[in-house]
């Protein structure tokens, strides 16, 4: 019993002195004791570990309300909460909750959590996810299903499996588009000197570098700080994660770059995962499939309501030169050739099915 329990039985011993005087001095401490063990027993009988109550399978992304993980996430565990049964529960915890991408991924591993969301910090778990770190490598949204079918699951899962890591599906972080408070970025020579929060992957780092800028990497959730206070000139988002994270609020310029196009990665622990019971693994592995062709379709929307938000809400927004940036990216991926096994064979394999119709 604890010492909550007894204390609490002596105070109620007292009281019951002073007002059941014709019970003996132990009748009544010995009811609440017993009232006690009662009460921790019926905890005991409520536990998940007894497999009486519902387990609560955590799924943390760092996405505000409103953002395109947030949506995916929540879409997700409707449908599979309705697929589970009374024993399982897919919650959901977004806004970096749970922590930032890097903090959640090492939670998958304790198995403090179930699944995460990822979409750069991949490349900073597996090199050849920096794949994804190319600028102007996926044309669309069709080119990036035959990369998961073609590229992904036969040769980087696998990698990401190795480093204790399952990938249950590819889902969408976006296109990424350029915001600043200093001036409308056409070329890479608009971003010389600006201070530009990047998130944690080397080579989104090192593209910047090479276009110019002053890039560093910083959390989601420290950027409209970093914004507001000028810490930071400008940042690179997908639109829906601008807009979800108020972004424009503290930002003057959106220029459409669509420099980079990062998926997000459903992904729980490789380890841990054989934890759960097969028939709970494949409702939660085939929902994670199911809900891709869902974000594909809401991302395309959010895409085209969001710039005219943008422009609404008082941003100046132009059209970068894109064959301007594209010239200039030739270093960057010479870099990802000589740096990352077999990575020239990748980028070669996924330009090849992006002339596939």
């Amino acid at each position: 019993m604890s010492r909550h329990g007894l204390e609490t039985a002596r105070e109620g011993a007292t009281t019951g002195q002073d007002t059941y005087n014709n019970k003996s001095a132990l009748e009544y401490p010995m009811k609440m004791i017993k009232t006690a063990f009662a009460s921790a027993s019926l905890a005991l009988s409520l536990t998940p570990a007894l497999g009486l109550a519902q387990t609560e399978l955590q799924f943390g992304h760092v996405g505000n309300p409103g953002s395109l993980f947030d949506a995916s996430a929540k879409e997700f565990a409707e449908r599979a909460n309705e697929r589970l049964g009374d024993d399982y529960e897919v919650v959901v915890y977004g806004s970096s909750q749970l922590g930032g991408d890097s903090s959640m991924m090492q939670k998958l591993k304790l198995g403090q959590l179930t699944f995460t969301l990822p979409s750069t910090v991949m490349s900073s778990v597996v090199d050849e996810f920096g794949l994804f770190e190319m600028p102007y490598l996926i044309k669309d949204r069709e080119h990036m299903k035959r990369v998961i079918d073609e590229v992904l699951e036969p040769d980087l899962f696998p990698l990401a499996e190795e480093e204790g890591y399952k990938i249950l599906a590819v889902w969408e972080n976006g296109f990424r588009q350029i915001t600043n408070n200093e001036r409308p970025i056409n070329t890479p020579e608009d971003l010389d000197g600006l201070k530009l929060r990047t998130p944690k992957g080397t080579w989104r780092v090192r593209m910047f570098e090479e276009y110019g800028a002053n890039p560093s990497p910083m959390a989601l959730s420290e950027v409209f700080t970093a914004l507001q206070t000028g810490t930071m000139d400008g940042q690179e988002n997908p639109l829906v994660q601008i807009y979800s994270q108020k972004f424009q609020e503290v930002q003057d310029y959106l220029s459409m770059t669509n420099h980079v196009y990062t998926p997000a990665y459903v992904v729980v622990s490789s380890n841990h995962w054989e934890d759960l019971p097969e028939d709970v693994r494949d409702v939660l592995a085939e929902t994670a499939r199911e809900v891709q062709d869902f974000v594909y379709e809401t991302a395309a929307r959010q895409d085209e309501e969001l710039l005219g938000e943008m422009e609404a809400a008082g941003m100046e927004v132009n059209e970068a030169d894109k064959q301007a940036f594209i010239d200039a990216s030739g270093p960057i991926y010479d870099l990802f050739d000589e740096e990352v096994e077999g990575g020239g064979d990748l980028v070669d394999r996924v330009l090849a099915l992006g002339q596939e119709e």
